[in-house]
């Protein structure tokens, strides 16, 4: 078996390019919603102006230089091709750092944060806080592989991820996540590999329980409705992908319209934006972001990871047992589902950082880059 991890340079045949103007061209659009407000999902004048711009002004070819430029790899692990960056730091004391990105994210979801982990001097801190980073793309998504069997869940990906390390060379480091990649992150911190010396998480995945939920206190309560509304109100495309992914995959692998609609629509609710996430992700952010589902055809594979993920939480539920790995956590008020640090202090038994802030939302490495940046480095200052 090959482990080998060679280069990977992005070079988007032009008829795939053209193929997708043309689709562009042809979209049949909705008529307006009763309510175009985003109650219903996203508002048409909205996808209006984000098509227009990919028709006319947005550059693929910019992106495709900027993930070149980045330093693009792929090794092969369990059956499937991983796709990643790996961005050395040149401060010898750097620590790796594996950072996991969710759904709808991609590897392009923390573009802000690379140079100041990497490059931590030219950005208000010091060569102790540099990382060595790799960004994995997770099976199905971007341009790793997609898994052709069952069984491709949180818990195996955080194995790929655990090898992937190993593979790379690296005999001590850290990992953080948010979303999917917050699961994937929780998991390797129970596995608790000894190479691994902490983890972080803007997204913790848990369940209140029946104790906390009696005895929560006024902002506790706050927290407990916000879930609540998310589950009610936003969270219908996790209960579809969780349940019948195969329902929208025909949609997301035909129409690019769709596709972007259906990711439009997470930027829209789970962000800090107040429904306009164009106040906070440019037009062009997205719209990378969206590339990176329509090229290799990703959405389909990518929205299976949910079913995946629920029948391993009804074989065995999230792990139950105190983290022991060293944890620190960031709530960042726009994130729908937060726990408070009461609740952390009882699922962590090693918490280093807890932090609270009052913007930001679940695309925290997007939103609020510098933020996340100083937490990473609070959490793992003691962990080198």
């Amino acid at each position: 078996m090959s482990h080998a991890v060679t280069p990977f340079t992005l070079n988007i045949p032009q008829v795939d390019l053209s193929d997708l103007q043309d689709r562009l061209s042809r979209t049949r659009w909705p008529d307006e919603s009763p309510v175009e407000d985003g109650r219903q999902g996203p508002p048409l004048a909205k996808l209006r102006a984000l098509v227009a711009r990919w028709q006319g002004g947005y550059d693929w070819r910019r992106c495709e230089a900027l993930l070149n430029g980045l330093g693009q790899h792929v090794t092969r692990i369990d059956g499937v091709d991983i796709h990643f960056l790996h961005i050395p730091s040149a401060h010898a004391e750097a620590m790796p750092l594996l950072l996991t990105h969710g759904w709808p994210g991609s590897v392009l979801e923390f573009r802000h944060v690379i140079d100041p982990l990497v490059n931590p001097t030219a950005h208000g801190g010091t060569a102790r806080d540099a990382f060595h980073l790799v960004i994995p793309s997770m099976p199905g998504f971007g341009f790793s592989g997609k898994p052709t069997e069952l069984g491709w869940n949180p818990s195996r990906v955080a194995g790929a991820w655990s090898t992937l390390m190993a593979r790379l060379g690296y005999d001590r480091w850290s990992a953080q996540g948010g979303d999917w990649g917050a699961m994937v992150t929780l998991i390797l911190g129970h596995m608790a590999p000894a190479e691994l010396a902490g983890i972080h998480l803007n997204f913790v995945p848990f369940q209140p329980s029946e104790a906390e939920i009696a005895n929560a206190d006024h902002d506790e309560q706050q927290l407990l409705s916000d879930a609540a509304r998310y589950d009610a109100e936003y969270s219908a495309y996790m209960k579809l992908q969780a349940s019948r992914p195969q329902s929208v995959a025909f949609s997301l692998a035909d129409s690019p319209v769709g596709l972007a609609a259906w990711i439009y629509a997470l930027f829209q609710d789970v962000s800090d934006c107040g429904g306009d996430p164009e106040s906070v992700f440019s037009l062009d952010e997205m719209i990378d972001d969206i590339m990176l589902y329509w090229l290799p055809n990703a959405g389909p594979s990518s929205a299976r990871l949910y079913w995946e993920g629920m029948q391993a939480m009804r074989a065995g539920g999230m792990p139950r047992d105190t983290m022991k790995t060293a944890t620190g956590i960031s709530m960042f008020r726009g994130e729908q589902v937060r726990l408070s640090r009461r609740w952390a202090e009882a699922r962590f038994s090693r918490l280093v950082h807890f932090a609270e802030h009052d913007r930001g939302g679940h695309f925290a490495a997007m939103e609020r880059p510098q933020t996340l940046v100083d937490d990473l480095r609070a959490t793992f200052r003691g962990l080198r």
